[in-house]
C-alpha cells in the first residue's frame, strides 16, 4: 500500500528555537536521568481524530503534552501487521502541541487503522503510549453509504455530567457505525460557562466535570483551546473519535453568540473587540480539529468533500463573510447582506456544476428558512437567512440565487442538511406555496442538539415554500431542557448502494426513530 504524507505547515526547528522550546516544555538544559526521563513519558492527551476522509486520503489528528514528534503508522489490517512508519511531524508550542497529518494514496472503501504515539524531543529512545483509530476510506464503487450528522456541544452550561453517563449521543451514533460525522458547527459554546453544579427544575442536581478556561467567556487563544478541549475530556466522544471521521464546519458559538463584524460584546467581556476574539476563535478551531487546510485561503472553513459515486458534500460557512446583523431589509443585494458571500458563492455554484456524484448534500449552519433573532427578548435582528414573509430580501437573495442556479443548470438530488436551532425537523419546499418560486421541490433536515440545552420551536416565512413534515421540539414553556430530559436528537442517512436511495432518519439520543423518509434519486 503507497501511502504518500503531506506534513503539516510548522517551520523547521533551530538549535536556538529548540533550545528555547526545551526549556519552556520543562526539558531543561540539564539532562535528567534516563530512568527517570522514561519514567516521565509524554501522554496523547485527548485521544485521536480523523477527518475530510475521502475515496483516497483522510486526516490524522492528535494533541501531546509537551514539545515532541507525532509518530503515526497505517495499516488495513487491525494487527497491524503491515504497518508503515510514516515520517514525524512536530507537535509545538505553537499549536497547542496539536498535530494534523494528511495520509493520501490510500486505497479506496478501506478499513484504514492509525496506531500514534509522541516522541520526546529532548529524550529521542522516549515515547508515548500508542493510541489506535480507525477509519474508512469512501467507496470507489456504488457501495452502501451510511453517515450521521448534528450541532450544538455543551452549550447552555450542560457539560459533562457523569452522573448521567456524559455525552450519550456521541455513543449512539457509534453504535450505528457510520462512514462519518457532519458536524453541523458550535462545536463548543466559547461564550458558555459550565458550571460544577446547575439546580434543575424539579430541584435535582445536574454536576458538571469543570476546568478553569470554562468559568467564564472565551477571550484569549488558550480559553478557546480549552473550550475545545473539555469536549474531549467525555468517554463517548474520545470512544466515537477514535472510530468515526468527522466532517466539520462552525457557526457562532465557536467565537461568541450570534457574531459578526459589527457584534456588541456584552458585559461579561473584557475584550471588546470582535476582530481580535475571531481571529483566535478560529486558530483554536482549526487547530483542534482534522480539517484539510487551503492553500489559496488559510484557514477556509468551506470546502467539497467526495465521497464516492454516490455523494457529495458541500460544506458552507455562513460566519465568516457575512455583514452585520441588523433589519437588514434592504431590496438590494449588497456587503451588508452578505450571508454566504460573492466568493463562496461563486465557488459553490462551480462545484454543484462539477459534481457527478448522485446526491449532492449542502451541509448549511444555519436553516433556510427559520426566523432566528440577534435580539431574541424584544424579536428584533435578523441573525439567520430568514427576514419574515414575503419575497426574497437582503440577505434571502443569496438563496433565491442558488435555488435558481440549481434549477436552471439543471443540478439534481440537492439535499440540505443543518442544526442551529435545538431541535429536529424536516422541512419540505414547495415552489407552490412560496413567494419566490424559481426553483425545484427540495428537503431541509434539521437536527441537534447533540449535546445541549434544547429549544423551539421557531417561526418559518414564506419565502421559499417550506412546509413542516416532522417537528420533535419542546414546546413553548419548555425551553433549555437538559441532556438528561432525553430530548438530544442527531440525523441518520443511509445511501443504498443498488439503487440510489436515500433514507433519512431523525434519531433522539435513546436511538428511537422519530421520523424517517426515503428519496428516490432523479437521474439524467
Amino acid at each position: 500500500m503507497a501511502i504518500k504524507i503531506t506534513r503539516n505547515k510548522f517551520r523547521p526547528i533551530s538549535r536556538r528555537r529548540f533550545l528555547s522550546t526545551a526549556a519552556g516544555a520543562g526539558i531543561g538544559a540539564i539532562a535528567m536521568p534516563y530512568l527517570s526521563r522514561a519514567a516521565d513519558r509524554p501522554l496523547v492527551t485527548h485521544g485521536v481524530q480523523s477527518g475530510d476522509v475521502s475515496s483516497d486520503s483522510g486526516v490524522v489528528w492528535a494533541r501531546a503534552d509537551r514539545a515532541s514528534q507525532m509518530l503515526v503508522e497505517v495499516s488495513t489490517s487491525e494487527s497491524f501487521a503491515d504497518a508503515r512508519a510514516l515520517p514525524p511531524i512536530a507537535a509545538l508550542p505553537e499549536s497547542d502541541f496539536t498535530a494534523k497529518m494528511l495520509l493520501e494514496n490510500l486505497p479506496g472503501g478501506q478499513d484504514i487503522f492509525y496506531r500514534v504515539k509522541f516522541r520526546d524531543l529532548a529524550h529521542t529512545g522516549v515515547e508515548s503510549e500508542p493510541v489506535v483509530g480507525r477509519f474508512r476510506t469512501a467507496p470507489s464503487d456504488k457501495r452502501d453509504v451510511s453517515f450521521v450528522w448534528g450541532g450544538d456541544v455543551a452549550g447552555q452550561g450542560w457539560g459533562i455530567n457523569p452522573d448521567d453517563g456524559g455525552m450519550l449521543t456521541f455513543s449512539t451514533m457509534r453504535k450505528h457505525r457510520p462512514d462519518f460525522l457532519l458536524h453541523s458547527g458550535d462545536t463548543i459554546y466559547a461564550d458558555g460557562i459550565i458550571s460544577s453544579e446547575v439546580k434543575l427544575a424539579d430541584g435535582k442536581i445536574w454536576k458538571n466535570l469543570t476546568i478553569p478556561e470554562k468559568a467564564k467567556v472565551a477571550e484569549t487563544l488558550e480559553e478557546y483551546r480549552a473550550a475545545h478541549k473539555y469536549n474531549f475530556l467525555d468517554d463517548n466522544v474520545r470512544a466515537f473519535n477514535a472510530e468515526v471521521p468527522i466532517f466539520v464546519q462552525w457557526d457562532d458559538h465557536e467565537v461568541t453568540n450570534n457574531w459578526s463584524a459589527s457584534k456588541e460584546l456584552p458585559a461579561a467581556y473584557k475584550e471588546r473587540n470582535i476582530a481580535l476574539l475571531a481571529p483566535r476563535a478560529a486558530r483554536a478551531f482549526h487547530e483542534m480539529y482534522p480539517i484539510r487546510e487551503s492553500i489559496v485561503e488559510p484557514g477556509r472553513v468551506y470546502r467539497s468533500i467526495s465521497y464516492g459515486p454516490l455523494l457529495d458534500v458541500f460544506v458552507l460557512d455562513e460566519r465568516s463573510y457575512r455583514g452585520a446583523n441588523g433589519p437588514n431589509l434592504q431590496e438590494t443585494y449588497g456587503p451588508d447582506a452578505y450571508f454566504i458571500g460573492p466568493d463562496q458563492m461563486a465557488w459553490l455554484k462551480r462545484s454543484l456544476l462539477s459534481s457527478r456524484a448522485t446526491w449532492k448534500v449542502i451541509a448549511s449552519d444555519m436553516p433556510l428558512s427559520l426566523i432566528v433573532y440577534d435580539d431574541a427578548a424584544n424579536r428584533r435582528g435578523s441573525e439567520a437567512f430568514a427576514q419574515g414573509d414575503g419575497p426574497p430580501r437582503g440577505r434571502e437573495l443569496e438563496i433565491a440565487d442558488i435555488l435558481r442556479f440549481i434549477k436552471t443548470a439543471p443540478i439534481h438530488n440537492t439535499v440540505w442538511l443543518t442544526a442551529d436551532v435545538h431541535y429536529a425537523a424536516a422541512h419540505y419546499y414547495n415552489p407552490g406555496k412560496a413567494q419566490f418560486q424559481e426553483f425545484e421541490p427540495f428537503w431541509e433536515f434539521v437536527s441537534g442538539p447533540l449535546h445541549a440545552g434544547t429549544f423551539g420551536p421557531n417561526e418559518l416565512d414564506n419565502t421559499f415554500g417550506p412546509e413542516v413534515r416532522f417537528i420533535k421540539a419542546p414546546g413553548e414553556g419548555k425551553q433549555n431542557l437538559p441532556p438528561s430530559e432525553g430530548m438530544q436528537f442527531f440525523g441518520h442517512v443511509k445511501i443504498d448502494g443498488a439503487t440510489g436511495q436515500m433514507t433519512v432518519t431523525l434519531r433522539d439520543r435513546a436511538d428511537v426513530a422519530l421520523w424517517s423518509t426515503t428519496l428516490d434519486p432523479k437521474l439524467g
